[in-house]
């Protein structure tokens, strides 16, 4: 089998054409999907571009950690070593709601589900195994209010949910990174422009005002996870957030603070239920 390349997301937008190129790059690329049909349809298309593509598909429902727990099971049980693991997927919630284990939905999705996903996968990476986070420019303007992603009755604001789960993805790259630092994988996080995708026309007029006034094709939207999962200077970079002309750029300060990535962590492996 060829390098692995383990990715969430991949049915639209960025999560398809990094699919694609992974697989033109010649890795094996299992998507992870939450709507299985519509995995089909990018599978094929990959195959009919590239026609000897190992592509597969998993069924994964990141806001469900019981889905997320058979998925990494699926992905142990068929592949070796994973070279790439690229969190890619991302929603938000226009209306509060929660998840099947009690978490807000888009905490849960955005970032409760790839922690664990990437908790469950990481005895699997192989030596020089990159792990790509994909988060947004709207952490700069974030806070973590964990109160607010347990209480069902809490305040909500969607712009603000997106921002704080986008936040949790920068603090938690920092501090996998931290972890892994006395190995050769490397860790590492980006925003990738305001992307034309067709998640949700609502959601994007909701955190554009976050991002910045350009808005990207998915084609350039996917230039900087591609640049971090596949550039060779940026297989000796670990612990950095790229921003959109794929360069290391200045996380905001809470992202950079370890007391605050522990917190983090702690509650992030207490409420997955895996080890710390």
């Amino acid at each position: 089998m060829s390098k692995v390349a383990v990715i969430t997301g991949t049915t639209h937008g960025i999560g398809r054409v990094t699919s694609r190129e992974l697989a033109k790059a010649g890795y094996t690329v299992v998507m992870l999907c939450r709507d299985l049909d519509a995995g089909r349809a990018v599978r094929d298309e990959i195959l009919a571009q590239v026609p000897h593509a190992s592509v597969h598909l998993v069924h994964c429902d990141l806001a469900s950690l019981g889905s997320v727990r058979t998925s990494a099971a699926t992905v142990r049980g068929a592949c070796g070593r994973i070279a790439l693991l690229v969190n890619n997927a991302g929603m938000v919630s226009t209306r509060h709601r929660m998840s099947v284990d009690g978490f807000e939905r888009t905490f849960a999705t955005n970032h409760l589900g790839p922690f664990l996903l990437t908790a469950l996968l990481t005895d699997r990476l192989a030596a020089t195994a990159r792990v790509i986070n994909v988060a947004s420019r709207a952490h700069l303007r974030a806070r973590l209010d964990f109160e607010r992603v347990t209480n069902p009755r809490a305040p909500y604001n969607a712009m603000a949910a997106y921002a704080q789960s986008k936040l949790a993805n920068v603090l938690h790259t920092f501090a996998l990174a931290r972890r892994l630092a006395a190995t050769r994988i490397c860790v590492n996080c980006l925003h990738p422009g305001v992307v034309a995708t067709n998640l949700l026309p609502r959601w994007l007029r909701l955190i554009k005002p976050l991002l910045s006034r350009e808005i990207l094709n998915v084609e350039d939207g996917a230039r900087t996870t591609l640049h971090v999962a596949l550039a060779a200077g940026a297989g000796t970079v670990t612990g950095r957030y790229f921003d959109e002309r794929q360069q290391p750029a200045c996380a905001a300060t809470l992202a950079n603070d370890v007391q605050l990535q522990e917190t983090l962590w702690n509650k992030s492996s207490l409420w997955s239920g895996v080890a710390r």
